[in-house]
């Protein structure tokens, strides 16, 4: 009989099987599952005033989290983030940066850096949780 539990944090035991068994079937189909994650960090007198993190597997980066400190708003800080992450994995055989955000995170930011909307998953109880999907092509 198979039971099912429900853990609030992955352990290195169930990342070494989900690890192992990705990329045991993505050999098996002639790929490469390639994930890894990554996190860029914006400091400033030594202290975290923004940060990055994501991952990347078979040809896809995906951003995962952008956040800056609410007073580090609006000084191009998470412009540069973004630029310098792009820049880390231009030419590392990647086909595109896919990432999602709510109506009331950053939609404009991104599209003014370049990324097109794929699809908008529209939340009729709170518009503000409308979700976009972007992506941006190397």
């Amino acid at each position: 009989m198979i039971n099912i539990e429900f853990a609030e944090e992955i352990n290195a035991a169930p990342e070494n099987f989900i690890d192992k068994e990705f990329n045991r079937y993505a050999t098996q189909n002639g790929v490469s599952c390639n994930y890894r994650n990554f996190c860029f960090i914006a400091k400033e007198n030594g202290g975290v005033v923004g940060v990055l993190t994501g991952y990347h597997y078979y040809a896809e980066v995906h951003v995962g989290d952008l956040i800056v400190l609410e007073d580090h708003r609006g000084k191009g800080i998470g412009t540069k983030l973004m630029q310098e992450f792009e820049s880390y994995f231009k030419d590392k055989n990647f086909n595109n940066i896919s990432l999602t955000t709510k109506e009331f995170q950053a939609p404009k930011f991104y599209k003014k850096l370049g990324y097109k909307i794929e699809f908008i998953r529209e939340n009729k109880e709170n518009p503000k949780l409308t979700t976009y999907f972007l992506v941006k092509f190397f």
